[in-house]
């Protein structure tokens, strides 16, 4: 099986377009369909079906070979990263998954360290909610990713230990924010949303379709500070900005981990590895 066929059918499924794949592999259109046809005529299947409206749509079985597809691509990736590991990793490949605070307040000094270290290294950063990182590790479209518990199956080392706090305006020295009583009165940062909803979704006293969800913490910040509402923010995220607001309780208290998470730690490519490394030492810095 050639494999650059199957790296050509990732791009296409990642890209759900013949024309945009092309684009990005910098190949002709012509050559991208003659690959898929390629890997359709050797395993016999249909790998996609066109939507005059969607564009193409991939096939059930077409869903099952990515998987495995990306698996292979992958074990390549790590068989060509243990050759080069004596050259700084000449040529090889990286891919990360993260929430966007994490990326800001821990790659952002991991990667510097990294890329003086090893400047062959070409490394791709996908960002997201914390779902759709674990999605992206579930389906081996990167080789590990930085995301917020609960981490399901995957397996996961834990970086920093983490809650949702309050922010508000006024110099109250024991305020407490009731997510009970004040739903409409909040402002939620996104980047932690997924784990407050994880936790309090069971309370049918709780529903947070009355407060203000917001993309990150400037937003909030900026929101308390005129008057808008009162804050409900990861610590961790909190850090990232700078602010002169209050920080308080909440009611229910959440907590959560952020953490490292991939399928299993001891299979990652002797890249992927040594990056975790350098996070752990930034991190416990």
């Amino acid at each position: 099986m050639n494999i650059n066929n199957l790296k050509i059918f990732i791009s296409v499924a990642d890209e759900k377009s013949i024309t945009e794949a092309a684009n990005k592999l910098y190949v002709s259109q012509p050559a991208i369909s003659k690959a898929i046809k390629n890997l359709e005529d050797e395993l016999s299947v249909k790998l996609f079906q066109r939507d005059k409206r969607n564009g193409l749509i991939i096939t059930d079985v077409g869903e099952k070979i990515l998987l495995l597809a990306r698996q292979l691509v992958n074990l390549e990736n790590k068989i060509y990263q243990t050759a080069f590991r004596d050259n700084n990793f000449l040529g090889s490949k990286l891919k990360i998954g993260s929430i966007v605070t994490a990326s800001t307040v821990i790659l952002s000094k991991a990667l510097p360290i990294f890329r003086r270290k090893y400047p062959f290294v070409s490394v791709e950063l996908l960002e997201g909610s914390s779902n759709e990182v674990q999605k992206m590790v579930e389906e081996h479209v990167v080789d590990f990713g930085i995301g917020i518990s609960p981490f399901g199956d995957l397996d996961y080392q834990i970086l920093i230990e983490d809650k949702m706090i309050g922010v508000i305006a006024d110099e109250q020295t024991h305020a407490i924010i009731d997510l009970k009583e004040e739903q409409s009165n909040l402002i939620i940062c996104k980047s932690g949303q997924e784990s407050v909803i994880n936790q309090l979704n069971k309370d049918p006293k709780i529903r947070f379709n009355e407060s203000l969800v917001v993309q990150n913490a400037e937003t909030v910040v900026n929101m308390v500070n005129n008057g808008v509402g009162k804050g409900v923010i990861s610590e961790f995220v909190l850090s990232s900005v700078t602010h002169d607001l209050t920080i308080c309780d909440i009611y229910p208290q959440v907590r959560m981990q952020i953490g490292l998470i991939a399928h299993s730690f001891d299979d990652l490519t002797p890249v992927a590895s040594e990056f975790i490394r350098i996070i752990h030492t930034v991190v416990d810095k």
